[in-house]
């Protein structure tokens, strides 16, 4: 990304979440338009949904960046693995190179095929199909193997592809932002569509009718070995922190709630690491996300000897994990 786009993603998340009028006011025509444009799609594409044999697990926001869609889709793979299912993932692959349907192996290269489906395959082993177009995307998951339900990781606005359950995931602390839809604000689609969904998980403080979803983090682990060190042994440390995720700040919250002091290195979400950005003039601990670390795992050793990423796992309400099971229980499969 260049240094143009970086300032300009920049200034529309300050235009999002803090208190800019003026801006907001200048950007909220486009926004009508969007929105409108946004509707129409979702008519278009509602008229040419596909329907699939094995329910199908939609998990999205209406939100752009991150709000923790990753360690969820995780944590539904093993608990649905854990109550008989065979889940299956479908993903967009962003930020990887691959544009056909591919059915990705924990060895293939963050590059390739994107940042969170190796960091899914690599964690579960569950077979994930990345593609532009998801419901080829399920339908090769399908022919190739025997899962008998399916999650698609951030497909809650791709209206081809028919679902039967519809997790939406907020950020409980950045919610809608302002309130506008892209470009005026972060919406993709307007906060009433959350109306239409089964379960709203928010990460981090839940209001009425969501279910809270915690992030967990205590041990890092060595990007160049098998090594784990506790967060808690680099408290009071200075440490070089590396991001590369939607939303960096939550990241770095957790960081310092440990006791670190943070040297900040912030590039764009999905961003293509090279050995260059890791290479400081000192010898201080290097900590970056899971997500951000499969793309620099192959870097010379010298420069990621003291470098470090931090592994996470999400918690959810007792109350959502059996509902979603009832809720499984309960669809009518389609034929």
């Amino acid at each position: 990304m260049s240094v143009a786009k970086q300032w300009l993603s920049a200034w529309l998340e300050s235009v999002w979440y803090d208190h800019r009028p003026l801006a907001r006011l200048s950007l909220s025509p486009l926004s009508y338009v969007f929105c409108y444009l946004a509707q129409q799609r979702k008519a278009k594409l509602s008229l040419e949904q596909q329907q699939f044999p094995v329910p199908v697990l939609v998990v999205g926001n209406i939100t752009v960046g991150g709000t923790g869609k990753t360690p969820l889709v995780i944590w539904l793979i093993e608990h649905l693995r854990a109550a008989g299912y065979r889940p299956g993932v479908v993903s967009r692959g962003f930020g990887g190179k691959q544009t056909a349907v591919h059915l990705v192996q924990a060895q293939d290269q963050a590059f390739e095929v994107g940042d969170e489906p190796v960091v899914i395959v690599q964690r579960t082993a569950v077979p994930l199909v990345i593609g532009r177009d998801r419901p080829a995307a399920i339908a090769h998951l399908l022919a190739k193997t025997d899962c008998n339900l399916v999650i698609s990781d951030d497909g809650l606005q791709h209206y081809r592809m028919a679902r039967d359950l519809e997790i939406v995931v907020l950020d409980g602390a950045r919610r809608f932002g302002n309130g506008y839809c892209l470009p005026a604000g972060p919406l993709r689609e307007k906060p009433v569509r959350l109306q239409a969904c089964d379960f709203v998980v928010t990460n981090g403080q839940a209001q009425q009718g969501e279910y809270t979803l915690q992030i967990l983090g205590k041990n890092l682990q060595s990007l160049v070995g098998a090594e784990q060190r506790a967060l808690s042994l680099f408290q009071g440390q200075s440490v070089h922190a590396v991001t590369g995720i939607g939303n960096p700040a939550r990241f770095f919250s957790h960081l310092t709630s440990a006791g670190l002091s943070l040297l900040e290195h912030v590039f764009p979400d999905h961003h293509a690491f090279t050995a260059k950005n890791l290479s400081f003039q000192d010898n201080l601990p290097i900590l970056m996300t899971e997500k951000d670390a499969v793309k620099c795992r192959n870097f010379p050793a010298d420069i990621i000897k003291n470098a470090w990423y931090l592994p996470i796992e999400a918690q959810l309400d007792t109350a959502f994990a059996e509902h979603l099971l009832q809720r499984l229980k309960e669809l009518t499969v389609h034929g």
